[in-house]
C-alpha cells in the first residue's frame, strides 16, 4: 500500500505561484507514476499533469502547459507541482496520485491517491 500526503495549497491573488509537494511512503515500485489531478466545484476532476520516475517523461494539459512544471526528488518519494501565472479558473482541490504503470490522464487508472489540498486563486 502507498500513502499519498499533498501540502502547499493556499489562497493566492491573480498571477502568483505555488509550489504543492506530495511525499510518498509506503510501497514503491520501480515503474512509479505520478499525476497531479484537479477537481472544482460540480465539475469532474481532470488531469493537470504527470511524470514517470523512470524515464522522467513528462505530460500536461494544454489549460496549464507553459504555467505549470512537474518535477520530482525521487531520493525522497516526493513530487512537486509548480503553480505560476495562476488564475481564477485554476481554483479547485489538488490531488495527488499514483499507479505502477505510464502516464495516464484518466482518474480510475490511478491506484492510490492523497487526500487533496485546495488552492483558491482570487481576483
Amino acid at each position: 500500500q502507498v500513502q499519498l500526503v499533498e501540502s502547499g495549497g493556499g489562497l493566492v491573488q491573480a498571477g502568483g505561484s505555488l509550489r504543492l509537494s506530495c511525499a510518498a511512503s509506503g510501497r514503491t515500485f520501480s515503474s512509479y507514476t505520478m499525476g497531479w489531478f484537479r477537481q472544482a466545484p460540480g465539475k469532474e476532476r481532470e488531469f493537470v499533469a504527470g511524470i514517470r520516475y523512470i524515464s522522467g517523461s513528462t505530460l500536461y494539459a494544454d489549460s496549464v502547459k507553459g504555467r505549470f512544471t512537474i518535477s520530482r526528488d525521487n531520493a525522497k518519494n516526493t513530487v512537486y507541482l509548480q503553480m505560476n501565472s495562476l488564475k481564477p479558473a485554476d481554483t479547485a482541490v489538488y490531488y495527488c496520485a499514483a499507479r505502477a504503470s505510464v502516464i495516464s490522464v484518466t482518474p480510475t487508472d490511478y491506484g492510490y491517491w492523497g487526500q487533496g489540498t485546495q488552492v483558491t486563486v482570487s481576483s
